[in-house]
């Protein structure tokens, strides 16, 4: 697939779960938007990129930690994404741009941190992203980023490959790859970033019942796109493959699905 497909799958395919985002994914994501921010240690009066920065969960909380003094620029590639950030900020210093990962259209050495929160697994070229919060980032300034664990260790991993039985989704087929022991690490050094510190944390992602669970996995999350292709008879298929492969984490009529987030904070030499 072209680059250009690559990068039109995933913008599209984020307009239409933006809706559905906050519901499905806020509450589950937490651990890892904690686990980012303590990493990060964002100070008062920093300048600071958040980079597929979705709804702005976290760039709300850059925000306030780097108070009226600071800056905070969140971009994502998803133009809906971009429009519910913008009507849901309240901070005078945060100030949403659609752009890709892979090419930031800033100057270079502008950013005192550049954070990506579960972003990256959906970039097609993650060696350029990865290059471009380099070249955005000071001297000295620091990199964060955080990605989902490997497939094992992902209790809600059978979605792809269910929803790519039916039709060729094209989204993050690298997806659990950065999650894999020194993957993120040996990026992060390629790209030049030193004094690298990684930690994972294991986790579980809670669903009130089956349908918060069926819409967190098709309408909120990654393959929005290629499930809006499916008609009635498909759709119930794949809702029932679905919560079969989760049903080992069912209890009572809610979900407790096991996850693992990576979380790598680097400096700029």
């Amino acid at each position: 697939m072209d680059g250009k497909l690559q990068r039109r799958v995933p913008r599209y395919g984020w307009d239409r779960a933006a809706e559905f985002y906050n519901s499905s994914w806020q509450a589950g994501l937490l651990p890892a938007h904690d686990q980012l921010l303590s990493m990060a240690d964002p100070q008062a009066g920093q300048v600071v990129l958040d980079i597929a920065a979705g709804t702005g969960l976290v760039t709300s909380r850059l925000a306030v930690a780097v108070g009226p003094t600071g800056r905070v620029l969140g971009t994502d590639i998803s133009d809906r994404m971009v429009g519910l950030a913008t009507a849901g900020n309240d901070h005078q210093n945060v100030f949403f741009e659609r752009m890709g990962a892979e090419e930031l259209s800033v100057e270079d050495n502008v950013f005192d941190l550049s954070v990506c929160a579960l972003g990256l697994m959906y970039v097609p070229n993650t060696t350029a992203a990865i290059a471009e919060m380099y070249r955005v980032t000071k001297p000295g300034g620091r990199a964060a980023i955080s990605v989902w664990g490997p497939r094992n260790k992902c209790g809600w991993a059978d979605l792809f490959p269910i929803v790519d039985a039916h039709v060729t989704s094209e989204v993050c087929p690298m997806f659990f790859h950065l999650g894999g022991e020194q993957v993120l690490e040996n990026a992060l050094v390629r790209a030049g970033f030193g004094y690298i510190q990684v930690d994972r944390i294991s986790t579980e992602i809670s669903f009130d019942n089956d349908n918060h669970a069926l819409e967190a996995a098709f309408l909120g999350g990654p393959v929005a796109m290629a499930y809006n292709r499916f008609d009635g008879p498909t759709r119930a298929g794949v809702h029932a493959e679905y919560l079969a492969s989760i049903s080992a984490y069912k209890y009572g009529t809610k979900y407790r699905i096991p996850g693992e987030f990576v979380t790598a904070v680097a400096t700029k030499s």
